[in-house]
């Protein structure tokens, strides 16, 4: 991965906004992070979390407001361009290619940087074979930061589920992001594979990504995350450290639909 400067801004959100018909999804929302952050983005069902994510991975073109990468707006960019630009993604719901193997799975994110066009691939040129291996390489070696290269050779459709979340995980690592967003990774997870879960966002953060996630799971976002915004009805509501989010009546009462004086 490319070295960058130490605190500098990976993403800004400015003033986002998403409307679908008479339905204001995301309404002025702002919030930046920086390199090496763990940033969680929480709220309750509904509160636009997910749309966020998917305006910021370009799966959704804002209404209005601003989404700049490294200083770059990325608005009306294809999702491809913003993956090659270094921001990779997993789902709620996992995507993998279940008829594939684990590490051919891996290769796919792999793949989204080879320089090498369709003739090469077709026949077989020296450059092409280079990033081949290249690729099979990156993948073998993410497979064992996730612990599960012994599957490598493994149909996705017939690993864990847990394991089918690390795959995907290392699938969105191998795009060699900057910036990778998960959504809600602990999704299905009992207690004791959210505290593996927690130990494994650490290390993909200490291996130098920034990391934007979604968790409902709120011991798990207090324990891993180094700053928190919370969305309510499409707006942001608070922004903090873990223990002022934690304290915040306004969350308090989001999360548990009580007034806030009374949460206070």
């Amino acid at each position: 991965m490319a070295e960058s400067a130490p605190g500098r801004r990976v993403l800004e959100v400015d003033a986002l906004t998403l409307q679908f018909g008479g339905l204001r999804a995301l309404d002025d929302v702002s919030f930046h992070i920086n390199e090496g952050e763990i940033l969680g983005l929480i709220g309750p069902n509904g509160a636009g979390k997910t749309t966020c994510f998917n305006a910021v991975t370009g799966v959704y073109r804002p209404t209005g407001g601003d989404i700049r990468f490294n200083g770059e707006s990325i608005v009306g960019r294809k999702r491809f361009q913003i993956t090659q630009m270094g921001i990779a993604r997993t789902f709620q719901n996992i995507r993998l290619f279940r008829s594939m193997t684990a590490l051919e799975n891996v290769m796919v994110g792999a793949d989204a940087n080879h320089k090498t066009g369709m003739l090469s691939a077709l026949f077989r040129l020296p450059r092409h074979r280079v990033e081949e291996q290249q690729g099979h390489d990156r993948a073998m070696e993410l497979l064992r930061f996730m612990g599960i290269h012994r599957h490598a050779d493994e149909l996705a459709a017939n690993l864990s589920y847990g394991d089918q979340r690390r795959l995907e995980i290392a699938r969105a690592m191998a795009t060699d992001p900057k910036l990778i967003c998960l959504d809600e990774p602990a999704a299905g997870f009992n207690p004791a594979e959210k505290v593996q879960l927690m130990e494994l966002i650490r290390k993909v953060r200490d291996q130098g990504y920034t990391v934007l996630l979604i968790e409902h799971d709120m011991r798990l976002v207090m324990g891993v995350t180094d700053r928190i915004v919370v969305l309510e009805f499409g707006r942001k509501i608070a922004e903090g450290l873990p223990d002022e989010i934690r304290d915040n009546p306004a969350v308090i009462a989001a999360y548990l639909g009580v007034d806030e004086e009374d949460a206070s």
